[in-house]
């Protein structure tokens, strides 16, 4: 690319368009980079990957006018934004909205690993559960932690009620926190936005594996609707376009149990009367990678081929960087659809 265009925006005082990418480590993003070079070139795989490779220099996209921050690391976006050494739909999505707006685009990206919504990402309107499953919940904190105290010698201190009480929510405050911090730092990090003003224009939400368990998918819909009317309060924007990638690791094959509970109760959000116009739920099952699907069963088998189809487990969509870009190219197109309406 020219190089010109971001900072061309910039002397107009154009705006930035702003994108949340926030969840657990699905968002994270878990296709290893060396899965994406090998497929970048192999055969069957080169055609998919050809739309992000720059041709003449034989390597990856790298944008002038799509900026990215992920925690400590912040930059022109590019392969390798995911967890270490890894990539996940957050470069499908970028290039595509960068391709979509005239105006420089910055994503923050806000997602921890092995993180539910119904504890760590809890939003405050939800309020705390009742006393009495606190309570059952801390009797059964304590008890670990005094099991582990006899068994390794050691002396570590009970955890208290209170410690119990702020645990709930604290990834919330953590996602909301550093976004204010990524949009007000913005001229630091990024020199080619100075004076540019920020505006959000998405919320992307990819999360549900944690919620499978001890009955947290019973209350998923009523978390996600509270969580969904508090980010838009806390940023202050009230019709925030807000995409939902639905839990999707089942693939082709139909969902059961808490899984299917908790992508029905994600797919009933852009049902909910006040959501209609501004929220879409995004299927990823259905854009599953066959290729890494059929081989993985045999894959410690088939190491040399698994090399250049998958790199993960199932739970992490098989680490499947065609996977993950399918559903960063579709949470793209839903978001600017919402916009566009």
């Amino acid at each position: 690319m020219s190089g010109l265009r971001a900072q061309d925006a910039a002397a107009k005082k154009q705006h930035v368009a702003v994108y949340i990418l926030a969840g657990q480590s699905n968002m994270e993003g878990k296709a290893q980079n060396i899965l994406w070079e090998a497929q970048a070139i192999a055969k069957p795989t080169v055609e998919f990957f050809a739309p992000m490779r720059d041709e003449a220099n034989e390597e990856w996209v790298t944008r002038d006018d799509v900026f990215i921050k992920y925690f400590g690391r912040h930059g022109p976006l590019t392969l390798g934004y995911g967890s270490n050494n890894r990539t996940g739909v957050e470069y499908a999505f970028g290039l595509r909205v960068g391709d979509a707006h005239e105006e420089p685009v910055l994503l923050i990206k806000a997602a921890w690993g092995g993180r539910s919504l119904r504890k760590d990402f809890r939003p405050p309107s939800a309020g705390l559960p009742a006393d009495d499953v606190l309570q059952k919940e801390l009797d059964k904190m304590v008890n670990n932690v005094e099991k582990r105290n006899v068994k390794n010698k050691r002396n570590d201190a009970l955890p208290t009620m209170d410690d119990l009480r702020g645990s709930y929510g604290k990834d919330y405050r953590a996602m909301i926190a550093e976004v204010h911090s990524a949009m007000e730092g913005c001229s630091k990090l990024f020199p080619d936005l100075v004076g540019v003003e920020l505006k959000l224009r998405g919320f992307v939400w990819f999360q549900g594996w944690n919620d499978q368990y001890g009955g947290a998918e019973l209350e998923y819909e009523e978390n996600m609707q509270h969580f969904i009317r508090d980010v838009r309060k806390d940023l202050g924007e009230k019709q925030l376009p807000f995409v939902i990638g639905v839990m999707g690791q089942n693939g082709l094959k139909p969902a059961s149990g808490p899984m299917m509970a908790i992508q029905n109760a994600q797919l009933a959000m852009a049902s909910v009367p006040e959501f209609r116009s501004n929220v879409r739920a995004v299927r990823t099952d259905e854009l599953q990678d066959k290729a890494a699907a059929k081989l993985y069963p045999e894959w410690r088998k088939r190491m040399e081929e698994w090399k250049v189809t998958g790199s993960d487990h199932p739970y992490h969509y098989l680490g499947s960087a065609i996977w993950f870009s399918r559903i960063g190219y579709r949470m793209a197109d839903a978001v600017l659809e919402l916009q566009s309406k």
